[in-house]
């Protein structure tokens, strides 16, 4: 797990609030839904990725599909920007 150096206190209501230039860095959004898990002693918040989104625009519709043995989700418009980037890269 690595360091950020951030330490945030949790006010009356138990809110945190996560640092901008961390929302920026994990690309969370006002309204992102954030999943939050609990392993031993640590809580780990992660961006929700709704079953199905799609990676790259998040978007779920009944065209996605799924690839890397269903670990990667991609909507035709996020296979698009997958592509176009990959030839640019070239």
């Amino acid at each position: 797990m690595k360091s950020t150096g951030v330490v945030r206190k949790v006010d009356e209501l138990g809110r945190i609030v996560i640092p901008i230039e961390l929302r920026r860095v994990m690309e969370i959004e006002i309204k992102d839904a954030i999943e939050i898990f609990v392993d031993d002693d640590k809580i780990i918040f992660q961006k929700y990725m709704a079953q199905n989104a799609c990676a790259i625009t998040g978007e779920i519709t009944n065209e996605n599909k799924t690839y890397g043995d269903g670990k990667f989700v991609l909507s035709p418009k996020g296979a698009e920007i997958l592509l176009r980037e990959l030839e640019e890269a070239k």
